[in-house]
């Protein structure tokens, strides 16, 4: 399971989803979380999808990394779509009436737009890590933030914070897995016993994890010093942020797409 976490993983291309203004796809992911949650039937779902789909085949990701990267989450799915489907009421007769429980045809159909649209969510915001290096990252996350600058607030202080946490997270699980590997073979029932002795078990896990990562930010912290780190102030890039042409085709088609997308709340029914 562990090794199917896909968060902060980068996968370098020459795509022209690769080479988009780090700080475009930075605002057209955040406009793409607010669609989906504004959002009330299945067709602007489904278009929406058609969208992602789209820029999956242009950045030429590989299919099984957004297996991969549903599939921790699929247990949070299924539990929230559990829910409605059993305390969601509705019009008319319920489907099945089994005492007390009763599910209707609301439920049910509000229980898969939800759980589509967090699967939407999850695949829209790892595209941006999946075609964009942690750098670059820190750049764009950086600019964006700039005119908070004048409020005193450690802009870039934030941004390589922010970078620095993705870009261990794959670190942290592969070390995690490690830790799981050489617990088991030294006896370690992982796997198996009730909650508590699972939860016992953890600790071992824990422990060391932490130590690990801890020893990983002081050696961080210690070879940023020794390259004389000082911050942003007085700070030069080898590449400067520029929008190109190909960036404002990129936010053309997006806009034309997310205002037809949006579109549809007022011609289609809404699911509830």
């Amino acid at each position: 399971m562990l090794k199917d976490i896909t968060i902060g993983q980068h996968f370098p291309g020459n795509s022209i989803v690769h080479r988009t203004d780090p700080r475009l796809k930075i605002m057209l992911v955040v406009a793409y979380i607010v669609l989906l949650f504004t959002l009330t039937n299945f067709v602007g779902l489904a278009l929406s999808l058609c969208l992602l789909a789209g820029l999956y085949v242009l950045a030429e990701i590989p299919l099984k990394m957004i297996g991969k990267s549903m599939k921790p989450i699929v247990p949070i799915i299924l539990f929230t779509s559990l829910l409605n489907i059993l305390f969601m009421g509705g019009s008319g007769e319920p489907l099945v009436h089994l005492g007390f429980i009763e599910i209707y045809k609301e439920g049910i159909s509000y229980a898969v737009f939800l759980s589509v649209r967090i699967l939407a969510l999850i695949a829209g915001t790892s595209l941006l890590t999946y075609t964009t290096s942690p750098i670059v990252l820190t750049d764009a996350i950086e600019r964006l933030l700039k005119p908070f600058a004048k409020l005193h607030m450690p802009v870039h202080e934030l941004a390589m914070m922010m970078t620095i946490a993705l870009r261990f997270i794959p670190t942290l699980i592969e070390e995690t897995d490690k830790i799981m590997n050489a617990q088991k073979a030294r006896g370690a029932m992982l796997d198996s016993g009730s909650l508590k002795d699972r939860v016992k078990a953890m600790v071992p896990i824990l422990i060391p994890l932490f130590i690990s990562a801890f020893r990983r930010a002081d050696e961080l912290a210690m070879a940023m010093e020794c390259r004389c780190y000082r911050g942003g102030d007085g700070r030069t890039r080898l590449k400067v942020l520029k929008f190109q042409g190909h960036d404002w085709a990129v936010l053309a088609v997006c806009t034309v797409v997310f205002i037809a997308v949006w579109a549809t709340r007022f011609v289609m029914p809404g699911v509830l």
